[in-house]
C-alpha cells in the first residue's frame, strides 16, 4: 500500500553517503575496519560505560549477553509487552523466559510483579525502555536485582540517549544492549551494541561474537598469524560500512533527538486535548528521546476503529506491541492462554503507534492530528 504518511522514514544526509562511499573506494577493510573500534569507543563514552561492542543486530547483541552470563537452564524475567526477540534470545541461550507484567506509565516492566516471579532459579531480569522512554521502575529493578543477587540486563534497543537525572539508560544494568535498526534513534541499517563495565562480559562477548576466536592485536583478515579458537561462537560482527554509517549518524545524534522531541511536543499538545486519548507519562527528571510515538485509547474497540480510520486516510500505524506470551510458539511451548497477564493484555488492546520520525513535517503532523479529531468528532 502507498501510504500518505508512513510509520517511519530513515533519516540520512550527504555525510552518510560520503562516509560509506569512502569505505567502498578504499577497497579493503570492509569486514573489520578501524571504524568499528572507533564507533564502539564513541558509544561507550556517550552512554557512560567502560566497554562497548558492536554487533550485526540488537538481537545478536542480547543473545551474546545472555550467553556471556551463562543463563542456560535458568529463568530470565522478561516483559511480554515487547518485541519477540527479547524472549527468543533467552530461549536461544538455553534459558527459560518468565513473563512479567507491564506498567501503564512508561510501558516498562512492573517492579512489583517482577518481585512475585523471582525464585531460586532466576538468573536475570531484562527490563524494556519502551519507545525512547526510560522505564519508570528501572531504579527499583536495580535494587531488586541486587537484593536477590541476579543480573539486570537492560533492553535499551529503542532508547539510545534517554536518561534519568542525566544518568543514561544502559548504565543501570550489569550489561545492556541497543539496536541500530532502520527505525531507531540512529541507524546502521541493521546493527546492535553491548555496553558494560564488566571486563569479563566484554572479553567473553568478543569471543562469542566472532566464531569463538581469540583475537590478536592485528586484524584477522590482514594478518598471516594463526588465531586460536576456544569455544563455539557466531558471526555476529558488525561490518565496517555499517559502523562507518553509525559514526556519521552518531555525529548528529543530538540534532536527531531534538527533532524528535520537538515533533513530540506538538503531538503532546494537540492530542492531550482529546479526552479519549492518554499519553505516556513524562516523569520527573526523565528525558525521553521518542523513538516512536504511541497513545492509549479507552478500549480495544475504539483503538481498532481509530486504527482502521487512519488506514483509510492513508496514515500508517501499528500496534506496538501484541503480547509475546500469546504468540503461537509461546502458547504451544508454555501453554499460555488469554488472561495469564491481564495488565499486559489490557495495555496491548489499547495501544496504538502513530507515524513518527525526525523529519516528519508540520503538514503531516497536522494531518494526523486533524484526522484523529475527525474520528472523535
Amino acid at each position: 500500500m502507498n501510504w500518505k504518511i508512513p510509520l517511519f522514514k530513515t533519516y540520512s544526509d550527504k555525510n552518510d553517503i560520503i562516509t560509506i562511499s569512502e569505505i567502498i573506494k578504499r577497497g579493503t577493510y570492509w569486514a573489520s575496519g578501524p571504524e568499528i573500534n572507533e564507533f564502539e569507543k564513541k558509544l561507550a563514552n556517550f552512554v557512560g560505560t567502560k566497554y562497548a561492542l558492536a554487533f550485526n543486530s540488537g538481537t545478536s547483541a542480547l543473545h551474546t549477553i545472555l550467553l556471556a552470563y551463562n543463563i542456560r537452564g535458568k529463568e530470565v524475567i522478561v516483559p511480554s509487552f515487547t518485541f519477540i526477540a527479547t524472549a527468543n534470545a533467552v530461549i536461544l541461550a538455553g534459558g527459560k523466559p518468565v513473563f512479567a507484567e507491564t506498567e501503564f506509565d512508561t510501558f516498562g516492566l512492573d517492579a512489583e510483579d517482577v518481585k512475585k516471579r523471582i525464585n531460586k532459579n532466576t538468573k536475570a531480569i531484562i527490563p524494556l525502555h519502551y519507545g525512547g522512554f526510560p522505564s519508570r521502575d528501572i531504579q527499583k529493578l536495580r535494587k531488586i536485582a541486587d537484593k536477590n543477587n541476579i543480573f539486570l540486563i537492560e533492553d535499551a534497543a529503542e532508547s539510545l540517549g534517554a536518561n534519568i537525572n542525566d544518568k543514561k539508560v544502559g548504565t543501570f544494568g550489569d550489561s545492556s544492549m541497543f539496536s541500530f535498526c532502520q527505525n531507531k534513534v540512529i541507524t546502521t541499517g541493521e546493527g546492535g551494541l553491548i555496553v558494560t563495565n564488566s571486563e569479563e562480559v566484554y572479553e567473553k562477548s568478543k569471543i562469542i561474537r566472532s566464531h569463538g576466536r581469540v583475537e590478536l592485536n592485528e586484524d584477522y583478515f590482514s594478518s598471516s598469524k594463526d588465531n586460536d579458537y576456544i569455544q563455539v561462537g557466531y558471526n555476529f560482527r558488525m561490518p565496517t560500512m555499517c559502523a562507518a554509517l553509525g559514526l556519521a549518524q552518531f555525529n548528529k545524534i543530538e540534532k536527531l533527538i531534538e527533532k524528535r522531541r520537538q515533533k513530540a511536543r506538538y503531538l503532546d499538545k494537540e492530542l492531550s486535548k482529546i479526552k479519549q486519548i492518554k499519553l505516556l507519562k513524562k516523569l520527573d527528571k526523565h528525558y525521553q528521546v521518542y523513538q516512536m510515538y504511541s497513545i492509549k485509547l479507552e478500549n480495544e474497540k475504539i483503538r481498532n476503529d481509530l486504527q482502521n480510520y487512519l488506514i483509510k486516510k492513508g496514515i500508517m500505524n501499528k500496534i506496538y506491541f501484541k503480547p509475546v506470551h500469546l504468540k503461537t510458539y509461546y502458547k504451544k511451548l508454555f501453554n499460555f492462554k488469554k488472561g495469564d497477564l491481564p495488565n499486559t493484555e489490557k495495555l496491548s488492546k489499547r495501544v496504538l503507534t502513530l507515524p513518527f520520525y525526525p523529519d516528519i513535517s508540520e503538514k503531516e503532523l497536522k494531518y494526523i492530528k486533524d484526522s484523529i479529531n475527525e474520528f472523535f468528532s
